[in-house]
């Protein structure tokens, strides 16, 4: 390696051969993080799409008056389970801080957990997570954070109307829902553990998912790159609060 950039050192072409090393060199990248950019924009419609469809069955999506009230949301769609005897879930999703002005740029995220008991087959659930306040959001900055563990969890109520909501759905940091086979309901996620899928998020952003969902970062949203542009987009047609 070394005999070949004297070889080039001594030429008398060097100038023109240094600037074309360079040249690929600063090509390569952009072409790999555009191929990254495709399949985090084609994430980031799923969910979006997850999203719209359960919030236009106003009988059946999540309370207004919740949303409102939410610090961050997650949607992971298409998460899969499955097994026999001993059951897994695996999937990749996004998630938006209430940042004020808008929602912020969605963080790639992944959502994993097992389970023991009798099941057999597998399928594919939509699960959207609502972080109720800062101290639920201030836990995703960790590595990986467990649902129910440090941050309570509690089905989340579907309706017009939060009237009928527990006390443990009230106090409760995050609520929980799923969408599996059509049905949209709330349902406690204990146990399945969040983590930041830093590589995708360095490779479409540059930073890790920390200072994307942090709140002193500004996300104007001309700013976020317009393939994933839609899930925060999404989210500010159904909750505009500050």
């Amino acid at each position: 390696m070394q005999s070949t950039i004297n070889y080039i050192r001594k030429s008398a072409r060097f100038p023109f051969v240094l600037a074309l090393v360079l040249a690929c060199a600063t090509v390569a990248w952009p072409q790999k993080n555009d191929k990254k950019l495709a399949a985090k924009a084609e994430e980031s419609k799923k969910a979006s799409d997850v999203f719209t469809e359960i919030m236009n069955v106003p009988e059946k999506s999540i309370p207004q008056g919740l949303l409102d009230k939410a610090e961050a949301i997650a949607v992971f769609p298409g998460v899969i389970k499955g097994g026999f005897i001993i059951g897994a879930r695996g999937g990749h999703g996004v998630i938006s801080r209430r940042l004020p002005g808008g929602w912020s740029a969605p963080a790639f995220f992944n959502i994993g957990g097992g389970s023991v008991g009798l099941q057999i087959g597998a399928e594919k659930t939509d699960f959207v997570l609502l972080f109720m306040n800062n101290g639920a959001v201030e836990s995703l900055m960790k590595n990986k954070f467990e649902i129910g563990g440090e941050a309570g969890v509690a089905a989340g109520p579907v309706g017009r109307s939060t009237a009928a909501t527990t006390d443990a759905q009230m106090n409760a940091q995050i609520l929980s829902y799923s969408r599996s086979k059509g049905i949209f309901a709330g349902l406690e996620i204990k146990g399945s553990v969040i983590d930041p899928d830093n590589d995708d998020n360095v490779a479409v952003y540059g930073i890790k998912a920390n200072d994307i969902l942090s709140s002193a970062h500004k996300w104007p949203m001309a700013q976020i790159p317009s393939g994933v542009r839609i899930f925060p987009q999404t989210l500010s047609r159904y909750s505009t609060r500050r």
